[in-house]
């Protein structure tokens, strides 16, 4: 069976795991306190262009959302996300959870717009009775998105200052950021982000890593007892060491962006073939998520091949599928399946 389902199925890059073989028998600090989360640490705000940004690593997504979000947010305010975003529809309700709740604004292509997000916070205050409704607090948005596509700087620029005009942080979930990057349809850059976002994580567990994320904090505005609050919502690693050695190898030698530059070649390879044989897209991604409209023949035939997702049923005649690929890609598993479409 051929794998596409996803780009966390496989367990680390090689790279990854030879560290953490090589560094298991030394004695270290806990809680992320050793050299090597340092290292890591120092290595990401090379990356970001910075050294005065705050990182702190957590070993997965939905776990990095909760705590950002609720560690930032005040007790009365709520997030605010696209209608399609993962915080929305694939986290199990972690956030409202936390006692905080997810407005939704109408998106496009997995965005929300700066206009749209303007216009929602101007009705917000324009209502006399604002103080009984959840505060819009924070801007939740994902690069990629959910769908596979990506803000531009234009649109980023400008979610940012309606941003900063009401004095909300803008948070960037960045499981994928490293297939962003290094998209040929991107202008996004990594200092960009840095610039124009509050608070955003670099994805590790589907760009390479075994598990874990890096959120950064951009305006030296990590919460006060950020650390305390991670450790009462059970996020705190003992062997802190695990993800923070991670990173130290995904940020060695350009390692991240050498994994997320294969995905992308094999995505973009993958969609040239499906477009070649006559599929229609379901949209048309940039990253290495791949989204296409099947009939149930075509489900039916592919299904015996390859693993991927039913993303959604358009009608009765056709189906939404996604296939995703990642540094396990192989070129041998990419052109058999094209071969077979």
């Amino acid at each position: 069976m051929l794998s596409f389902l996803s780009d966390y199925t496989e367990g680390a890059h090689p790279k990854v795991l030879q560290k953490l073989n090589e560094l298991n028998m030394i004695s270290l600090p806990g809680y992320g306190e050793d050299e090597y989360c340092l290292e890591a640490k120092n290595k990401i705000k090379k990356f970001c262009g910075r050294d005065d940004l705050q990182v702190q690593f957590l070993t997965g997504g939905t776990q990095t959302n909760l705590i950002a979000i609720s560690t930032m947010l005040k007790r009365y305010e709520a997030v605010v996300a696209a209608d399609t975003a993962h915080i929305n529809v694939h986290e199990a309700g972690a956030i409202e959870y936390s006692g905080h709740k997810v407005l939704t604004l109408p998106s496009k292509n997995g965005k929300v717009s700066g206009q749209a997000l303007e216009e929602y916070m101007e009705r917000f205050y324009a209502d006399d009775t604002h103080e009984h409704m959840c505060f819009p607090g924070m801007l939740y948005i994902s690069h990629p998105t959910e769908l596979g596509t990506l803000y531009t700087k234009a649109e980023l620029k400008k979610l940012s200052e309606v941003c900063r005009k009401y004095d909300m942080p803008l948070y960037m979930d960045g499981a994928r950021l490293g297939y962003g990057l290094v998209s040929p349809e991107s202008d996004l850059s990594i200092k960009d982000i840095v610039e124009l976002c509050d608070v955003f994580y670099i994805g590790g567990t589907k760009v390479g890593a075994l598990c874990g994320e890096a959120l950064v904090f951009t305006k030296n505005n990590m919460p006060r007892g950020f650390v305390t609050m991670t450790k009462q919502q059970g996020a705190m690693l003992a062997k802190g060491r695990l993800v923070g050695m991670q990173f130290d190898a995904l940020f060695t030698d350009n390692l991240y962006l050498d994994i997320s530059r294969h995905a992308i070649k094999c995505a973009m390879e993958l969609k040239e073939g499906f477009l070649q044989k006559g599929y229609t897209l379901y949209i048309d991604s940039p990253t290495n998520q791949q989204f296409v409209i099947l009939n149930p023949e075509q489900l039916e035939r592919l299904s015996k091949i390859a693993s991927f997702s039913v993303w959604e049923k358009i009608d009765r005649g056709h189906i939404a599928v996604r296939f995703v690929t990642s540094w396990a890609t192989s070129e041998e598993d990419l052109h058999e399946l094209i071969s077979k479409l």
